[in-house]
């Protein structure tokens, strides 16, 4: 008996052995996913694509939601701390989050943040310039590459066993991001040099205006905190009427109120701009929306923009 007790836990020993050595390392979570919280809609919807399978995504803000103004709950930060990687913006984005992320970081929490991965050459200033910038980084495809390359990077270093299918999954998404950048390229040929004007509730659009040739003005600033005043409305009124500018647009995570605004003052000088549509600027569209992702939002803007310009 005693031997038999003895080879049994032999046996025993042996499959732990072999059990451990075939334990896989990375995420440790009840399914085996990376389980990330991604602060936007736009970087949502980037870590479920570059994660794939092997990640499973929870966003803070939902469609609509104004990012610059959004503030943390209790539930959000506690959702932070039991994720395993946190994604954010930067560059001021999520402006009211900064000590949150900073304490996350500082405990060695894995936390992406996609400005410290730009090339700082590439960012355009803040409309106070010095050395803040603009953080609608998303408006030009490229830089949105770039964006992916960074989630890719670092999915991989968190998640080392299916870095090949993080870089697979990056490698289809940056083919359909150039095919949605030369979309966009051609629908923007349809509008004459001249009539490239894009004006909208706040400056969002500026990295949209200087990577496919159009002139942006927002009656907000770059940060929706700050109110426009009646001279900001009246100035920009007279530039519309003196380029006899076709239509302006409102944005979906911005209230109406200050286009319409703005088109009023228009018209009391004497000339009628239409509102063009509304834009998806600092999140992507609901469910049923047809603008639900990435690519769908910038082909939707695009199309919106177009069709009311040319």
């Amino acid at each position: 008996m005693g031997k038999k007790v003895k080879g049994l836990a032999g046996i025993v020993l042996a499959l732990m052995l072999v059990l451990a050595g075939c334990k896989t390392p990375g995420p440790v979570t009840e399914d085996d996913r990376l389980n990330v919280v991604a602060t936007t809609t736009m970087l949502a919807d980037l870590s479920k694509i570059i994660g794939g399978e092997h990640v499973s995504v929870s966003g803070l803000m939902g469609p609509g939601i104004d990012p610059h103004l959004y503030q943390a709950s209790a539930g959000d930060v506690t959702l932070m701390k039991k994720s395993d990687v946190v994604v954010y913006n930067g560059l001021h984005l999520e402006g009211k989050m900064g000590e949150v992320f900073e304490s996350l970081s500082g405990q060695g929490h894995a936390v992406i943040c996609i400005e410290e991965g730009l090339d700082q050459s590439r960012l355009l200033a803040w409309e106070g310039g010095g050395s803040v910038h603009d953080p609608h980084i998303w408006f030009d495809v490229s830089l949105w590459k770039d964006a992916a390359r960074i989630v890719a990077d670092e999915l991989s270093q968190a998640d080392p066993v299916h870095q090949s299918a993080y870089e697979a999954n990056l490698k289809n998404y940056l083919k359909e991001l150039d095919a949605t950048d030369t979309y966009i390229r051609g629908r923007v040929s349809e509008v004459p040099e001249g009539q490239r004007v894009l004006v909208t509730a706040h400056d969002a659009f500026n990295y949209f205006g200087k990577a496919y040739g159009f002139e942006v003005r927002g009656l907000q600033g770059i940060s929706t905190d700050a109110e426009a005043g009646t001279a900001d409305v009246s100035a920009l009124a007279n530039f519309i009427v003196e380029r006899q500018i076709k239509a302006i647009f409102v944005e979906s995570s911005v209230p109406p109120k200050t286009i319409e605004a703005l088109q009023a003052a228009v018209k009391a000088k004497g000339f009628d701009v239409a509102i063009g549509g509304e834009l998806y600027s600092d999140s992507l569209g609901g469910e049923g929306s047809g603008a639900e992702s990435y690519i769908l939002t910038v082909r939707e803007n695009i199309d919106t923009i177009i069709e009311a310009l040319k």
